[in-house]
């Protein structure tokens, strides 16, 4: 299918398109699929546009990343599809980041492709493969991990995560930083750090703020956060929104990120 730059849903229906071959390749599942349009719609409530807020909580969560000893970011299905060369690009730039496949759906052939993807993004070593230890408290496949990763981790990035291992990941004293477009999801309400954005802004923005901490040589420091009011912000942007929508056409996507 041959797709029109001049489509005004010309970026959503690339997108689309990647998912849909990702599906043929065996890296995302059906409940994958639906979960992407489910945060889409979500989007259309932010404008397509990463918040204010949601900036702020990505700048938060570099400086959290970068003071960490331990820092990992868990990569399903999903993520590998959209967004593994911003994941390759995290791990470029910050050296003590792990990278580690973790999946609901868990098969050794999915987990292997969306290592080989990973791979091919440009990461070096991806754990997670053969995973080595279970995560207490879990009784589905992402209790599975990897002991040299998300297991010991003192910082834990988690793009489009649930929210059972989210919980389980606090309540052994690791900090959890998600990305997930629902402020009402289990993972949003369950997170230390949640991030209201697309993952492909979200790793954007918080590779461009990692990338001036390692120049700079920036002091290692995890600032507090409100995890209670960024979540407040994202509600009340989409409710402003959709009042406005009921009030008349919407305003236009802007460009950039």
């Amino acid at each position: 299918m041959r797709l029109s730059r001049r489509h005004p849903r010309y970026e959503s229906l690339i997108v689309r398109a990647g998912l849909a071959r990702a599906f043929r390749e065996g890296l995302v599942v059906p409940e994958g699929l639906i979960a992407q349009g489910r945060g889409e719609a979500f989007d259309y409530f932010l404008g397509e546009r990463t918040t204010a807020s949601a900036r702020r909580a990505e700048r938060i969560a570099a400086l959290w990343l970068w003071a960490a000893e331990r820092p990992v970011v868990s990569v399903n299905g999903n993520v590998v599809a959209l967004a593994a060369h911003e994941v390759a690009r995290l791990a470029r730039i910050h050296p003590r980041l792990g990278v580690e496949v973790n999946l609901f759906h868990r098969t050794p052939a999915r987990a292997r492709a969306v290592a080989r993807t990973l791979r091919s993004a440009g990461v070096r070593r991806v754990l997670g493969v053969r995973p080595t230890v279970r995560i207490p408290g879990l009784p589905s496949d992402r209790a599975t991990a990897d002991r040299e990763g998300i297991y010991r981790a003192d910082v834990c990035l988690v793009p489009l995560e649930d929210g059972d291992r989210t919980a389980a990941l606090r309540a052994r004293g690791q900090r959890v930083i998600s990305i997930d477009l629902n402020p009402l999801s289990r993972t949003s309400q369950t997170a230390d750090l949640p991030i209201v954005d697309e993952v492909r802004r979200a790793l954007r923005n918080i590779g461009d703020d990692l990338s001036t901490l390692v120049r700079r040589g920036s002091a290692r420091a995890m600032p507090p956060f409100d995890r209670h009011a960024a979540l407040a912000d994202a509600i009340r942007t989409m409710d402003r929104r959709l009042i406005r929508a009921a009030r008349g056409p919407m305003p236009r996507k802007r460009a950039g990120r």
